[in-house]
């Protein structure tokens, strides 16, 4: 919605390994389909049972390993996502946009210094193709409690935010939202891929693709420079 109209820890490439099981285990096999890991989902195919000693063998196992929410997604234009009264939006109207897309909240430390210079930098440059994509979430320190309407009001009234505020969405764990699994999938970060606080950013090109991610604490004037080179501002 638009202010101004408004447990395996990692996984390395594993083809075919061996999976021991104690022998009073009572893991019921056939109840096995998936391994839900983090951001991820591994589905299972057992080939064969056999024995090692005097302890069951899964060999031969069939992994099937796609990042959870990216769903062959090919860039950030094959998602939809609701706005903040719940209504579809499909991200594929943004072609030809620069796109920063950044987890916002109303109660955070960095809230006036982000919400400041993200109003800023969209004023300067939003009618040579750039577009922010704000997205409260309430996965930090519990700084986004409002509801979308609050939230809203907040941004558009005290920060003149003009850019489009959407659903609150969880951006880590298994409910976060598709679109930042593939986000977070696509652009790791340094200490991994989960996203670490309020306000940080993805920046996307025109043909959709991610082509950077800054923590929350870089401001967003200070990312000025590579919006201006994706926008082909000399």
């Amino acid at each position: 919605m638009l202010c101004s109209s408004a447990r395996l820890c990692s996984l390395r490439s594993l083809g075919k390994t061996s999976l021991f099981i104690p022998k009073q285990s009572s893991l019921n096999l056939k109840r096995i389909h998936s391994i839900s890991l983090c951001d991820s989902t591994v589905n299972l195919g057992f080939h064969s049972i056999r024995t090692r000693g005097s302890r069951p063998v899964l060999s031969a196992l069939r992994f099937d390993h796609s990042m959870a929410g990216q769903s062959g997604a090919k860039s950030v234009h094959d998602f939809t996502v609701k706005d903040a009264r719940g209504n579809d939006v499909d991200l594929s109207i943004y072609k030809g946009k620069v796109l920063m897309i950044v987890n916002v909240a109303s109660q955070c430390g960095l809230t006036n210094s982000n919400y400041t210079e993200l109003t800023e930098l969209y004023q300067k440059y939003k009618n040579q193709g750039l577009e922010i994509l704000a997205f409260p979430c309430n996965q930090f320190g519990s700084q986004e409690p409002g509801t979308n309407e609050q939230i809203m009001e907040f941004a558009c009234t005290r920060f003149k935010a003009e850019y489009p505020i959407f659903d609150k969405v969880d951006v880590n764990g298994n409910d976060a939202a598709p679109l930042y699994k593939y986000l977070k999938s696509t652009k790791g970060g340094v200490f991994g891929d989960g996203v670490k606080w309020n306000f940080s950013k993805f920046l996307v090109d025109q043909e959709g693709n991610v082509v950077d991610r800054y923590a929350p604490t870089t401001s967003p004037l200070s990312i000025e420079k590579d919006v201006k080179k994706l926008l082909g501002i000399a």
